[in-house]
């Protein structure tokens, strides 16, 4: 496909997006609240549009497709994974909305610092996100290079997508925060839905002769790819590796659990959770046919990351529709990048200067996260230049780390008991295994990072737990206040 027709759709999206970006603007306030959370008033419909386009990203039609192409149907169980994690939404949704509204929190870290009554632990929880989230930043910078450069046949760039997504991203952030994000987030997750069921349904019918030959082919052609382990890559300890960071995905990644901070009421949330799964288990099944269509028409494909911008490119794909996929999955990357940024700067402003800085003001820590938004994105984009692995694999990898955070989050709301100290050695304990194991490729009994990481981080925070002072008058507070309102809702 040619430069001018990439260039020409990417400029329509760009002018769209900046301009619902600008209207968004329209009646906010100057807080943090205001800039972060979009003033706590998001309603159900926007909700939930905003958090499937948060959470499916450059990852799935780019990542999931990929890893189908590699693994097979493992990747579909591995991907709902994520939909039966949000049976944890389910229990604390409701719990991060209340508190949240009682004691003004921002970020997910301030709840944590204030639920244990430590500042320190708060820093903490800020570092952990800022150092896993960032690979996870670079990854929707990759997803949008491999696309832009798989569908120009290598004409566009790899880092020209990178750096073009860098952009938009700070931009939109940038505008009016969570209420920008909030709105482009609503425009984009439409296209990306409805362009993605589009063109699967015409590459499947034009290029397969419909479903049931795509079936018969593989059962055929591909039997392995039907069945777990498949070709190989999905032994038992690999999925549980690849499923568990999946799993506790909306608690523990602070830029999806944030967003339970943001609806306007718990009608709200209960609809917005509920139009997520729909739209997830629609995107899930769309992106696994997707890579068993690359599987069965680009058999000798070498990167399975490059499967989706290759089959956009094919004749059988009008070009029209081809652009308009790329625009969506485009729009998915940066809408989850956007979330990322603006989480981010607000740990950063929030978490670390202002507690680092004790008698800052509130305008003082918005202006700190405004110029962190930035910063953060180059360093995204500094990391999306190594290209280091398959994005479905890296994906998995940012948020093994951040599985470290799991136990603290439990037992915040759970256990009276905790202590900060557990919690502190819990974050920082799990988060050295986690880096120790990425980096040093080491498995031990075959088992992966993210395993090790919950494992340890679970028993250091109750070990050193019960052999430190808990808070018990912020404990009795928080969790008085949380089992009175819980009742007076009828929330279990």
């Amino acid at each position: 496909m040619s430069q001018t027709h990439i260039y020409t759709a990417l400029a329509i999206y760009i002018v769209l997006g900046t301009i619902v970006a600008f209207v968004s603007r329209q009646g906010m306030g100057k807080s943090m609240t205001d800039y972060f959370l979009a003033g706590r008033t998001l309603g159900g419909f926007v909700g939930a549009l905003t958090y499937s386009a948060t959470t499916y990203s450059a990852f799935m039609m780019v990542g999931l497709a990929g890893l189908t192409f590699t693994g097979g149907v493992g990747a579909m169980g591995f991907e709902l994974i994520y939909l039966s994690g949000l049976v944890l939404v389910a229990f604390f949704g409701p719990r991060f909305w209340l508190v949240g509204k009682k004691y003004n929190y921002v970020t997910p870290a301030e709840m944590l610092g204030h639920r244990y009554d430590s500042r320190t632990l708060a820093l903490v929880a800020a570092v952990a996100y800022s150092i896993f989230l960032i690979p996870y930043s670079a990854v929707q910078l990759m997803g949008v290079g491999y696309l832009v450069t798989g569908m120009s046949g290598g004409s566009i760039s790899f880092m020209t997508g990178v750096i073009l997504a860098t952009i938009l991203a700070i931009i939109w952030a940038w505008i009016a925060g969570l209420r920008s994000v909030a709105w482009t987030d609503s425009l984009q997750s439409l296209l990306m839905i409805i362009a993605s069921l589009v063109v699967v349904y015409t590459v499947v019918y034009k290029g397969l002769g419909g479903f049931g030959s795509l079936a018969n082919t593989l059962e055929n052609d591909y039997p392995q790819w039907l069945v777990v382990p498949g070709p190989g890559l999905f032994s038992f300890k690999t999925f549980l590796g690849l499923s568990l960071p999946w799993f506790f995905f909306s608690i523990s990644n602070p830029q999806v659990s944030q967003r339970l901070f943001v609806p306007k009421s718990m009608k709200s949330m209960r609809l917005t959770v509920m139009g997520f799964l729909g739209f997830g288990l629609i995107y899930t099944l769309v992106s696994i046919i997707w890579g068993f269509s690359a599987k069965v028409l680009l058999p000798n494909l070498e990167n399975a990351d490059l499967a989706t911008p290759t089959l956009l490119a094919l004749p059988i794909v009008p070009k029209a529709l081809a652009l308009v996929v790329m625009v969506g999955i485009t729009a998915a990357a940066i809408s989850t990048i956007d979330s990322i940024l603006l989480t981010l700067s607000s740990v950063l402003s929030r978490d670390v200067y202002g507690n680092l800085r004790k008698d800052t003001s509130e305008a003082k820590q918005l202006r700190f996260g405004k110029l962190a938004i930035p910063f953060i994105a180059v360093l995204a984009l500094l990391f999306a230049r190594l290209k280091l692995g398959l994005i479905a694999v890296l994906s998995v990898a940012s948020s093994a780390g951040l599985l470290v955070t799991v136990p603290a989050i439990f037992g915040a709301f759970f256990w009276k008991r905790g202590t900060a100290a557990g919690a502190i050695t819990s974050i920082l304990g799990g988060g050295a295994v986690s880096i120790f194991l990425q980096f040093s490729g080491f498995k031990p009994l075959g088992h992966w990072p993210g395993v090790w990481a919950l494992l340890v981080a679970t028993t250091l925070y109750y070990l050193v737990s019960y052999l430190t002072q808990p808070p018990e008058q912020v404990a009795e507070e928080f969790l008085g206040y949380l089992s009175k309102e819980l009742k007076e809702k009828g929330v279990v």
